[in-house]
């Protein structure tokens, strides 16, 4: 589910929406990272203007911690 929302939501923010790629690292039981890969161009769309647009994702999907108690990371990689 969090990951479905995060590829749906890079997508419409970036221009290269066929190079959104999304892998989700099971740290342990409590803990995931989820990476995002995306064009080079795209990078700076996906982090915003000081980080405010990555910060709004963590703020988001940290809201799901609440109901099934796990944490999740997001990372930003070009591809």
């Amino acid at each position: 589910m969090v990951v479905d929302f995060i590829e749906e939501y890079a997508k419409l923010i970036v221009s290269h929406k066929e190079d959104i790629k999304i892998k989700l690292i099971d740290i342990d039981e409590e803990n995931k990272e989820i990476v995002v890969y995306a064009h080079e161009d795209d990078l700076g769309k996906l982090i915003g203007k000081g980080g405010n647009m990555i910060n709004s994702l963590k703020t988001i999907i940290n809201g799901c911690k609440a109901k099934s108690n796990i944490s999740y990371k997001i990372q930003i990689e070009k591809i």
